[in-house]
């Protein structure tokens, strides 16, 4: 894509975090923008800051199985089209692997990953059948390697978002239509904000000290860039990739060095 000029772009999880900063770079340069959120007030405060012609307000719960086709009817209503479609909702639970309930590993399934496989159904055909778009999914740096047992259901739900990331850049990107996959480590978001907390609760594990606590706002300036030069893989933290490859040399001993660090909490919301 070689601009974002009158692209329209819709943006699940807009109402603050990495979904607002994507949101504000998209349109930034030029992108007109569908913000996809479950909390009115926040949709509010992030509609103030774009432009009025250019946006359109969509609250939605992500885990309605028909919130997908009303945001795309809605899109088409006003703007006509799709070219950029952002997954970016994530929620997180906190507990030992023995204490969270399975009714608790649907939830973040069906909002985590469902929400994706929803939103593929609903917008995925408009792109093929326009010839042209980009699909940019938020994973995590909890996606591609382990480092905790207290978000289980939440990095397996990322994981498999990296998968069908790949996948549909394999399938997609011979038909003019790119792939990102976003995988952020620590960044100042408010995805911890309401966490539940299931037995006694379970320490947090963070990615490592190497990784600094970043603000949104980069964040939304790398997607935007990875769209406009059809880039894969974005994550926020370069450091990331040398993480992985001492984990691919030798796994086992990657998992002894993960048990032997001790939990630290540091700022609670944050995302990766």
């Amino acid at each position: 894509m070689d601009t974002l000029r009158d692209k329209v772009a819709v943006v699940t999880g807009a109402g603050s975090g990495i979904g607002r900063a994507i949101a504000c770079a998209l349109a930034g340069r030029g992108a007109h923008i569908v913000a996809v959120d479950i909390d009115d007030a926040r949709l509010a405060t992030v509609a103030g800051d774009l432009p009025d012609a250019g946006v359109l307000v969509a609250p939605a719960d992500v885990s309605d199985p028909v919130a997908f086709d009303g945001i795309r009817d809605a899109a088409l209503r006003r703007f006509g089209r799709v070219d950029v479609v952002v997954n970016n909702v994530g929620v997180l639970t906190n507990g030992l692997p023995e204490d969270i309930p399975v009714t608790e590993w649907q939830r973040i399934l069906d909002i985590n990953l469902m929400s994706v496989v929803r939103s593929n159904a609903a917008f995925l055909p408009l792109l093929l059948d326009q010839g042209s778009g980009h699909v940019v999914n938020t994973a995590s740096f909890a996606g591609l390697f382990t480092y905790s047992y207290d978000r289980l259901p939440y990095a397996a739900t990322k994981a498999a978002i990296v998968q069908i990331s790949e996948g549909l850049a394999i399938y997609l990107r011979p038909k003019n239509i790119g792939v990102t996959l976003l995988c952020p480590g620590p960044v100042l978001t408010n995805i911890a904000a309401a966490v539940p907390t299931f037995g006694g609760g379970a320490p947090l594990r963070i990615p490592g000290e190497q990784f600094e606590l970043l603000d949104p706002a980069p964040v939304g300036e790398q997607v935007a860039e990875a769209i406009l030069h059809n880039r894969f893989f974005v994550p926020t933290h370069a450091g990331v990739v040398e993480e992985l490859r001492r984990r691919v040399d030798d796994w086992d001993a990657y998992i002894d060095y993960q048990i032997s660090r001790e939990p630290r909490k540091r700022k609670a919301d944050n995302d990766g």
